[in-house]
């Protein structure tokens, strides 16, 4: 065994496929061919002489061999990404990376601000997921990302959350719904109404479902649906009401394909957060991004 003739390329893989115990969602992660993931890995568990993965059934496991190389490919990948960070802070905030995690609701907001950013900062490269809650905070569990954006930073996890704008979040509902129009609706109103939720664990669901919880009633689930687009063109054809984000009806309102009813207690108030984990050196680059944001916050609502 000889660990020299192992490369970064393949280190890198291999912990990719461990993080998801799945060779096809690695290759789709790392935008390589299946084939060619395999043979790296192949070739990785002949240069350290022990196999790497087990099988049962249709699923894969780390072996002992493989848990021991994946947490040193861990802290490989952790150093060089401090070596990355430390010689772009040497060349100024004009060269670097910044690799950017954001809720699906906000990027109708920080896709703007991101580019005003690049434009100002040309040198940078930047890389942005968009997905939803569930995906950033694995994502933020293993430090995948300089800076996340979203609702609700997580209880569970020791973060530096920093809150930079409001999130405001309205009732919408069909132009046809007897509601429309009616001012100072009270909540209790809406207790027989159907709602369309998006998916378990989602901040808007979570924070609609407290508010009325708080008047005594449990929405009438009609659906879940897990995108804000679905959503609307769901409540657009009259099969229920729904609390979205108002970043992310602007236009539908406009255009008369949305009303957003005139309920006591709306909009309901929460707040964009930009988390990253406690203890975590942020890059020139990313301390650049984070004093962009709140200088070029959207204005208070």
């Amino acid at each position: 065994m000889n660990l020299r003739h192992a490369t970064l390329h393949q280190l890198r893989i291999f912990l990719a496929v461990a993080r998801h115990c799945s060779f096809a969602r690695a290759a789709e992660e790392l935008h390589l061919s299946p084939p060619t993931l395999s043979l790296q890995v192949k070739q990785l568990a002949e240069t350290v002489g022990q196999p790497l993965f087990e099988q049962l059934g249709k699923k894969i496991f780390l072996t002992a061999a493989g848990r021991t190389l994946a947490d040193a490919c861990a802290d490989i990948e952790g150093r060089m990404e401090r070596l990355s960070q430390d010689l772009a802070a040497l060349q100024g905030v004009e060269k670097g990376s910044l690799k950017l995690a954001i809720l699906t609701t906000v990027k109708y907001t920080v896709p703007k601000l991101l580019g005003g950013f690049c434009a100002a900062h040309p040198g940078i490269e930047v890389a942005m997921v968009v997905g939803n809650r569930e995906n950033l905070l694995q994502r933020l569990a293993q430090n995948q990302d300089d800076l996340y954006i979203m609702g609700q930073p997580p209880e569970h996890m020791e973060v530096v959350s920093e809150a930079f704008a409001n999130n405001p979040l309205v009732l919408v509902a069909p132009p046809s719904h007897p509601l429309v129009g009616q001012t100072g609706v009270s909540p209790l109103r809406l207790k027989d109404e159907p709602f369309i939720l998006r998916e378990p664990g989602s901040g808007t669901r979570l924070t609609a479902e407290r508010f009325f919880a708080s008047h005594g009633i449990v929405l009438k689930n009609r659906l879940e649906v897990g995108s804000n687009e679905a959503i609307k063109q769901t409540v657009a054809g009259g099969l229920g009401l729904a609390v979205l984000s108002a970043t992310t009806v602007v236009s539908e309102l406009a255009l008369g394909e949305l009303v957003m009813l005139d309920v006591v207690g709306f909009p309901l108030i929460r707040r964009w957060h930009v988390v990253y984990p406690k203890g975590k050196k942020l890059s020139a680059a990313a301390v650049a991004f984070k004093a962009w944001l709140f200088e070029h916050r959207p204005q208070a609502s």
